[in-house]
């Protein structure tokens, strides 16, 4: 009867060694993913950096001296010079996408998502065929919790639908949109307002118009679901949208937007509610950039 209680404890303690090395395992297997993906993002933010700084600065044309012209009476002479013609402002010269060498190493990259000052710095993905496909993989398509920013399906930038909504992974590392939830800080949002997507033709910049929290509802649900929400093709379409995204924000921005604008949406998950989504709405400011087209 003694042999017995002890071959449990010698089994339980065998169990107890397994369920620790399994931890061991899965913890080290989890810190080497992370940062084989960091190091894959670092590299293409490198080859970034790397552009920016060897592109050549040109120097800002001096203007020559102003001759003042006077009459004898001291009176400033106005000279009659025609004012240019608003038709004859130069469009801007297209040049190399920053991001070249990284649109070249995967197809199923449409963008790159930049926020100054924080940690989403990062490729956006899109696989129209399969939306899930980043969900769990890295640029690279290998395994990894981390994921990959992920457009939505419904979306697109070319041409360029009125929302463009991204998802990421809340991960607690900060990876991904780790720390999107820091915009519930009206502080946070003050030296955070704008946003950078680069595309494959040029550079957008956005201005943020709404931050709320809200969740993935039933089908049958009769409420507002920002993440339905992909193109406005007429006023009441915009307006439902417009309204509730501005009623819904947690502080008002002092953005405000009108028919014919274009957003982009940033979601990830956050547990409040079943289902929940921490969400970052960002308006369409200026096209800053025009770029060339990305050939091999």
């Amino acid at each position: 009867m003694k042999r017995k209680p002890k071959i449990i404890t010698i089994a339980l303690g065998v169990i107890g060694i397994c369920c620790l090395i399994g931890a061991i395992f899965f913890f080290v297997k989890d810190f080497v993913d992370r940062q084989e993906s960091e190091d894959t993002f670092e590299a293409l933010r490198t080859s970034y950096e790397n552009y920016i700084e060897s592109e050549p600065v040109t120097p800002a044309p001096t203007s020559p001296p102003e001759t003042e012209h006077v009459t004898e009476s001291k009176v400033p002479v106005i000279l009659d010079t025609p004012s240019p013609s608003p038709s004859a402002t130069p469009t801007p010269v297209a040049i190399t996408n920053p991001y070249k060498g990284s649109f070249l190493a995967n197809d199923d990259m449409v963008a790159w998502l930049k926020i100054p000052d924080t940690n989403i710095d990062y490729p956006v993905m899109w696989t129209p065929g399969d939306e899930e496909y980043y969900l769990y993989r890295d640029f690279n398509g290998k395994d990894n919790k981390n994921g990959c920013l992920i457009l939505d399906t419904d979306s697109s930038v070319a041409p360029f639908t009125t929302n463009l909504i991204i998802h990421g992974h809340n991960m607690k590392s900060g990876a991904m949109f780790g720390n999107l939830t820091d915009y519930e800080k009206e502080s946070y949002y003050d030296s955070h307002k704008e946003m950078f997507l680069y595309t494959r033709d040029c550079l957008k910049i956005y201005e943020v118009i709404a931050v709320f929290r809200s969740q993935v509802f039933k089908k049958s649900d009769k409420v507002f679901k920002f993440y339905k929400f992909f193109q406005a093709d007429t006023q009441e379409e915009f307006d439902d949208f417009y309204n509730n995204i501005k009623k819904m924000s947690l502080y008002d921005t002092g953005v405000t937007a009108e028919f014919g604008d274009r957003f982009i949406t940033l979601s990830t998950c956050v547990y409040h509610v079943k289902n929940g989504r921490f969400v970052v709405v960002a308006r369409e400011k200026d096209t800053a950039e025009q770029y060339l087209p990305i050939e091999e």
